[in-house]
């Protein structure tokens, strides 16, 4: 019986259709390559912001005492910010991201170790400076490579593993620096060096040659963005669109001027111009830039003025009396305890909602990508009305009467639910909106004579609004320096001097 079957089995493979071999092995090799993608940008994510957080969180060792703390934030987004603003503009072209990627990784390690082994202000503040030029080139360089995959589902995996990598950052930064703050600035900021060198070996290693994610014979969207021919040239570890180089390139490598000539080769032969004379002007730079302003970048800045007025200029002056009873007498030991467990809570739900996309929750349909900076908007006015005058403290804790010896303020719990909520806009807001930038003119076929032109204007559309997020970031810095100390002279006045206290 035994042999019967298993002669059965072999009838069966004898005879079986070579094609659907195959498709299986082409749509195994295709899963693993898409695990691989959302492993790479989500470690790319990770990587880029890490640091930012990391070197916010030891501001308080980073300047003397003396000094503002607010200058570490200034010094740490306005470089970014100023990159993500002008780099868009000024640069044409094919994007080179091995040469991005690579000076990326040297400005980010050269930034944090003038940091780690500077003892005055000013070449700290300038590796400061380093870093935030690193992580906003990064997250444009990373945002970019989001719209050169083949299709439209492989372009969704990687820019929900970039969010979900840049939420996790906030967790990760925070609890490395809590680990390595014992080893001083020199110590903790110098082990934390060797964390922008995986940025090359994550892009060299795992993330997968581009000609193995696509197109996928399920995927309706295949072809959404096609690599040039490649002709009979031996495959490098990615394989890219248009507007990319091949990283790294095959062994038997030639110069540039070489494969210049083989581009107008091959587009002598196909009867195209080439992409390597492809550019947008300024003019039509602007013209992509103008419909992005109100769709996108006002909601997306407006959401981060929000969150970071929250965090900056009203969470610091939420403390309470220590609750003696119930699961807040355990998290709370300390009125120095409450800011870090706010921060804590805001960066978990940044983290969950940046991971929508990754846990295949639907976007927000266009039409409501305002809708996380309104809803902001109440989580603000509601946390600076408790913050100046307790309208959600119950009774015995609401100043100026002084607070019974035991029991817990209702307030605590109150003030948790809405980080919680300015938590997930937050994030909502960060990844709905470059999902949605990243599908503008998807459908729009390139003119005659201008292959690779809609591949170029989807990187300039996505690279460009990134610059509404550090917008954002610097305003709110701005407000939340004097809005801090405001609040916390209407707490004195009351009677309630904890804040001052800290």
């Amino acid at each position: 019986m035994a042999d019967s079957c298993l002669g059965f089995k072999f009838i069966l493979l004898a005879n079986e259709d070579p094609t659907d071999k195959l498709y299986r092995s082409s749509t195994t090799t295709t899963k693993h390559a898409q695990k691989r993608l959302f492993a790479a940008f989500m470690i790319f994510g990770l990587l880029n912001n890490v640091l930012y957080v990391i070197i916010l969180s030891a501001a308080l060792d980073l300047v003397p005492s003396t000094t503002p703390k607010g200058i570490v934030a200034l010094f740490n987004i306005l470089p970014a910010l100023l990159t993500k603003v002008v780099w868009p503009l000024v640069s044409n072209g094919k994007i080179r991201y091995t040469r991005r990627v690579g000076f990326c990784t040297c400005v980010s390690w050269l930034g944090i170790m003038t940091i780690a082994f500077s003892k005055s202000l000013t070449p700290r503040l300038l590796g400061i400076s380093m870093a935030s030029l690193s992580s906003g080139l990064g997250e444009l360089t990373f945002l970019q490579l989001t719209t050169t995959l083949p299709t439209k589902s492989t372009s969704k995996t990687a820019l929900g593993a970039w969010s979900s990598g840049t939420g996790f950052a906030g967790i990760a930064g925070a609890g490395i620096w809590w680990l390595l703050r014992g080893l001083g600035v020199k110590g903790g900021l110098g082990l934390s060096s060797v964390l922008p060198l995986f940025f090359p070996l994550t892009y060299k290693f795992l993330l997968p040659s581009f000609s193995s994610l696509g197109p996928d014979p399920s995927d309706s969207s295949r072809g959404l963005y096609q690599p040039l021919a490649t002709d009979a040239a031996r495959p490098s570890i990615l394989i890219t669109p248009p507007s990319q180089d091949p990283v790294p390139r095959s062994n038997d490598d030639v110069d540039d001027e070489d494969d210049t000539a083989a581009i107008r080769a091959r587009a002598k032969r196909t009867g195209s111009s080439g992409s390597s004379h492809l550019r947008l002007s300024t003019a039509e730079k602007l013209t992509l830039l103008r419909p992005l302003v109100l769709r996108y970048m006002v909601p997306l800045a407006a959401v981060y003025v929000e969150e970071y007025v929250i965090n900056s200029g009203v969470a610091p002056t939420l403390v309470f009396p220590l609750p003696t009873s119930g699961i807040w007498s355990m998290l709370f030991k300390s009125p120095r305890d409450y800011y870090p467990f706010w921060s804590l809570t805001y960066q978990t739900f940044v983290f969950l909602s940046r991971s929508s996309l990754s846990l295949s929750i639907p976007p927000i349909p266009l039409r409501f990508l305002p809708l996380p900076s309104i809803i902001q908007f109440f989580v603000l006015s509601a946390l600076y009305i408790q913050a100046k005058h307790f309208i959600f403290s119950s009774p015995a804790y609401t100043p100026p009467s002084p607070p019974p010896s035991s029991g817990v303020d209702r307030t605590i719990g109150m003030v948790f639910l809405l980080i919680c909520i300015e938590g997930l806009c937050g994030g909502l807001g960060y990844v709905n909106t470059f999902y949605h930038v990243a599908r503008e003119g998807e459908d729009e076929n390139d003119g005659p004579g201008e292959e690779g032109k809609g591949a170029m204007e989807r990187e300039f559309r996505i690279g460009a609004v990134g610059a509404a997020d550090s917008t954002g970031i610097l305003f709110a810095s701005l407000i939340s320096m004097p809005l801090e100390i405001a609040l916390c002279n209407a707490q004195i006045e009351q009677g309630r001097t904890m804040c001052r206290d800290l």
